[in-house]
C-alpha cells in the first residue's frame, strides 16, 4: 500500500486521540470537581489546596491540558485518585479480562453471523432465510442490557445453571459473551446476506457458472472475497468497540474489566484512569481502522489503487 496513504491515515488516526484526550480533558473537568468527591465536606481549606497541589488540580485549565500532553508524550498518564498507582497499570491490569469477554463475543459472532448471513443469501425466500431474517431483527432490536437480564431471570435465578454475576470459570463467562456477541452476530448476519445477495447476481458469477465452476468453488472463490469488503467493516467497528462496547454488558454481570472500571471511575472522578481508558479505546479504534483499510487492499487491490490517487 502506498506509503504516502499510510502516514495519512497514520496523522488522522493521531489528530483522532487528540481529540479523544481533549474532549474527556474538558468534559470531566465541566461535569464537577473531583476534590469534592475526594474529601469530605468538612476538609479544610488548607487540606483541599494540598490535595490540589498534589494532583496538579491548582492551575488553570489550559495549564493543567499542556501538562497532560507533555506526560502522555513522555508516557506517563498520570496516577488514579483512588490508590496512587499509575493509571495506566490500572487500566492495563483489567484488560484481560475485558478481551477474554470480547475475543469470546467475536468469536461467536463470526461463527453465527457470517454462516447465517451465507446460508439465508444462498436459500433466499426459504425458511433458513425467514429464520435468519427474523434473528437479525431480534438481535437489533432488544436492548443488550435487558437481554442480559432477562437470561440471569431465566439461567441463573430459575434454572439455577448458570452463576449471574462475576469471573472464574468457563460458565460465568457464557451469558455475557452470548449478551455482547447477539447484537453483533446479527448485523454480521444482515451483511453478508445482503453482499452477498448483491454479488450473486454479477455477471463474473454467470460467467462463472457457464463456464461449469462448480457451485461451491463459485461460492467459495468467487463470491466470497467480492461479498466480504462490506463485512469487513462491520467486524472492524466490532473490534474496535471491544472494550468500549462492553461497558454495559460487565455492570449487569458485574464482570471486572475495563468497562466496568470505567463507569467507577467515572463517578468517582478518577481522572487520569478515566482519561486512560478512553484514550485505550480510541488507540483501538484507530488501529482497527488501518487494519482494516489494509485488509481492503488485499480483498480487493481496485480499492489499493483508489486510495492511492486519494492520497496524492
Amino acid at each position: 500500500m502506498n506509503a504516502q496513504f499510510v502516514v495519512t491515515k497514520l496523522f488522522r488516526g493521531a489528530m483522532t486521540l487528540l481529540l479523544a484526550v481533549t474532549f474527556v480533558f474538558i468534559v470531566l473537568r465541566a461535569s464537577g470537581d473531583p476534590v469534592q468527591m475526594m474529601l469530605s465536606d468538612e476538609a479544610s481549606p488548607e487540606a483541599i489546596e494540598a490535595f490540589r497541589r498534589r494532583w496538579g488540580l491548582d492551575g488553570s485549565y489550559l495549564e493543567q491540558y499542556l501538562t497532560y500532553l507533555s506526560a502522555i508524550l513522555q508516557g506517563d498518564f498520570g496516577d488514579s485518585f483512588r490508590d496512587g498507582r499509575p493509571a495506566l497499570q490500572v487500566v492495563m491490569e483489567r484488560v484481560p479480562v475485558t478481551l477474554q469477554l470480547g475475543v469470546t463475543a467475536l468469536l461467536i459472532t463470526l461463527l453465527v453471523g457470517i454462516p447465517a448471513g451465507i446460508i439465508a443469501a444462498l436459500r433466499r425466500g426459504e425458511w433458513v432465510d425467514h429464520a435468519a431474517m427474523s434473528f437479525t431483527i431480534f438481535g437489533q432490536s432488544v436492548p443488550n442490557f435487558f437481554l442480559g437480564i432477562v437470561l440471569i431471570l431465566v439461567f441463573s435465578m430459575t434454572l439455577r445453571w448458570l452463576p449471574s454475576s462475576g469471573t472464574g470459570s468457563f460458565w460465568h463467562l457464557v451469558m455475557p459473551a452470548l449478551t455482547l456477541a447477539t447484537a453483533t452476530a446479527a448485523t454480521v448476519a444482515r451483511f453478508t446476506r445482503s453482499s452477498m445477495l448483491d454479488v450473486l447476481h454479477q455477471p463474473f458469477m454467470r460467467t462463472a457458472k457457464a463456464k461449469g465452476i462448480p457451485h461451491n468453488r463459485r461460492v467459495l472463490r468467487h463470491a466470497l472475497p467480492n461479498a466480504a469488503i462490506p463485512v469487513v467493516t462491520v467486524v472492524g467497528m466490532r473490534i474496535g468497540g471491544l472494550i468500549g462496547g462492553a461497558v454495559t454488558i460487565e455492570t449487569v454481570f458485574a464482570w471486572p474489566g475495563v468497562g466496568m472500571l470505567l463507569v467507577n471511575s467515572v463517578n468517582q472522578r478518577d481522572l487520569a484512569v478515566v482519561q486512560a481508558v478512553v484514550l485505550l479505546i480510541a488507540l483501538t479504534m484507530v488501529v482497527v481502522n488501518l487494519i482494516v483499510d489494509l485488509t481492503y487492499g488485499w480483498l480487493d487491490p481496485r480499492i489499493e489503487v483508489h486510495n492511492r490517487k486519494a492520497a496524492a
